[in-house]
């Protein structure tokens, strides 16, 4: 067989993934390929799935049926299968998770370093110098000035807020960062600059990511492919600028046309 390197393989290959709540259909038979580097959005209007599927991806919630394969030291582990206290591990290291509001991902009442820092301890950083420089040098990467480090995020703003969350979900390198709707909520101007921060990490980084948005020049300015749900299934996928500018499906002209409210 032959020896295949890590960019040949998937980072994440899905198979089949199903969530039902009762008798309706959260997401069911969905199944792609996630390469090292990529970034894939998956839009939809509220209900479509595509925040029951970023759950099931992430092992926040259990689904009723598929694998989600990700490469760990150059095998495929089912993450829907492991234990709990490896999925913990999972998340603590080689995945992240960034909410769309900072507060389900910060401790509000921790300093702005604290935060930062708590993510380095999980892995084993324990030396207080190299925490703290590790965790200034972070947060003045988001664009939070550094005399802020030992203030708590309850004297943020929004966007102070979510990108202090970025900071303390990237300071330990991830290697696919799930994302839920990151600039949701904010303002305009605010969702900007935010924007510019993300593609820049990701792109400094080479980081690989799943975002769930329903605003779709998020997904044009970060996504490299994008999936379309409805209903609880994927309609169409393909080529982010492709699907945006030539949509195959009626539902996706739709969303492209902004006739759907989403």
């Amino acid at each position: 067989m032959k020896d295949m390197s890590v960019q040949d393989r998937p980072l994440l290959r899905v198979e089949g993934l199903t969530k039902f709540y009762g008798g309706r259909i959260g997401c069911e038979g969905v199944g792609f390929d996630l390469w090292p580097g990529e970034v894939m959005g998956i839009v939809g209007e509220s209900g479509s799935g595509k925040t029951t599927l970023l759950n099931c991806l992430a092992g926040h919630l259990a689904p009723d049926a598929g694998r989600v394969l990700f490469d760990l030291d150059g095998e495929a582990v089912d993450t829907v299968t492991m234990s709990e206290p490896a999925r913990r591990k999972l998340g603590r290291t080689d995945w992240a998770f960034v909410h769309q509001h900072a507060a389900d991902g910060l401790r509000m009442n921790v300093s702005a370093g604290g935060n930062v820092g708590e993510r380095l301890m999980a892995v084993g950083a324990r030396h207080y110098g190299d925490i703290r420089a590790s965790a200034l040098d972070w947060i003045e990467r988001v664009e939070i000035p550094g005399d802020r480090i030992d203030d708590r995020p309850t004297a943020f703003s929004g966007g102070m807020r979510q990108r202090l969350q970025i900071a303390r979900n990237l300071v330990t390198g991830p290697r696919l960062v799930f994302m839920d709707e990151p600039t949701g909520g904010l303002d305009v101007s605010v969702q900007a600059r935010l924007l510019d921060l993300l593609r820049g990490l990701v792109r400094e980084m080479g980081l690989s990511a799943i975002i769930v948005t329903h605003d779709l020049a998020v997904v044009r300015l970060l996504a490299d492919r994008l999936m379309v749900m409805k209903d609880g299934h994927v309609v169409e996928t393909g080529l982010t600028d492709q699907v945006l500018d030539d949509p195959q499906h009626g539902y996706t002209q739709l969303l492209v046309s902004s006739v759907l409210q989403v």
